[in-house]
């Protein structure tokens, strides 16, 4: 059976990936207005996605539903939740997001987020847009989502659970190696992979929202003036921030009442310690 998938409210034990191709003999071709996306902005691949989606412009193109958090009630979720049905047999609970669904057959295309944001971007990215996945830095952008995901996601959850042991010490070295690595490469170019920005500057910008605004909140003082001492990358999420499909699209209020709703961890010192004032670069946007 396959894995669960991991930010689904009721564990749904199964995945869908059919993938965008590039012509009708593909079955799902890039069509405009036929399909629709699902996500909350509340979850970090709901934002990663709906970042893509800005960079990419595609409102006009795939428009998007926006649901509330998978543990709340609320307007939305009803077309999604007929896509599952029509897609699984025997499927009856809430449906997982994000999710891809195809308006012509009422069906769920792809819940699979990698799958998902590689389409947005190599299936309907406009000529004057921003190339977030060029072939030739594919194999880099998938590297890098790797770090972020384990030398930024894992080890902060886990020198938060472990707390001052030595898994704990461990993990946040981990961390703070990964940190130092990416301070690194920002201090000399203005993104993460050079010139241009890409879909890895996505995956390092939410992973960095997350750390500050959700990990660092079980980490002590020390670890997060530890973990705020690598400025360029600091500098660097900041001004992402003010662009209006980073910043724009971010919802902190959303994000960790979500991570409360699953998270048991206790709170630690680290909690009254943020690094950045994610809320009033984010409102310089609306003036």
């Amino acid at each position: 059976m396959p894995a669960p998938l991991p930010n689904s409210p009721t564990n749904t034990p199964c995945r869908v990936r059919e993938r965008i191709g590039t012509d009708a003999k593909s079955g799902h071709y890039p069509a405009p207005h036929r399909y629709r996306l699902h996500l909350t902005l509340a979850s970090p691949d709901g934002l990663r996605v709906a970042i893509t989606h800005a960079l990419l412009g595609l409102d006009d193109v795939l428009p998007v539903t926006l649901l509330p958090a998978p543990h709340e009630a609320g307007n939305g979720r009803t077309a999604l939740d007929a896509a599952y049905a029509a897609t699984l047999h025997g499927h009856t609970g809430p449906g997982a997001s994000p999710a891809l669904t195809d308006s012509w057959t009422g069906r769920l295309v792809s819940n699979h987020v990698p799958d998902i944001l590689a389409d947005l971007s190599l299936r309907f990215r406009a000529p004057d847009r921003p190339a977030l996945r060029p072939s030739a830095l594919a194999g880099g952008i998938d590297a890098l989502t790797l770090r972020c995901e384990r030398g930024i996601g894992e080890a902060a959850q886990l020198a938060g659970e472990a707390g001052a042991g030595e898994a704990g010490e461990r993990a946040l070295e981990t961390l703070l190696a990964t940190l130092t690595a990416f301070d690194r490469r920002v201090a000399g170019a203005p993104f993460v992979l050079g010139d241009e920005l890409t879909a890895a500057d996505v995956e390092l910008w939410v992973a960095l929202v997350r750390l500050d605004t959700v990990h660092r909140c079980h980490l002590g003082a020390d670890a997060v003036h530890r973990i705020a001492d690598h400025p360029a990358l600091w500098a660097y999420a900041r001004r992402l921030l003010t662009h209006p499909a980073f910043g724009g699209k971010l919802r902190l209020t959303d994000l960790t009442r979500h991570h409360a709703h699953h998270c048991r961890g206790l709170e630690a010192a680290g909690a009254a310690v943020p690094i950045i004032d994610w809320t009033a670069a984010r409102d310089a946007l609306t003036r």
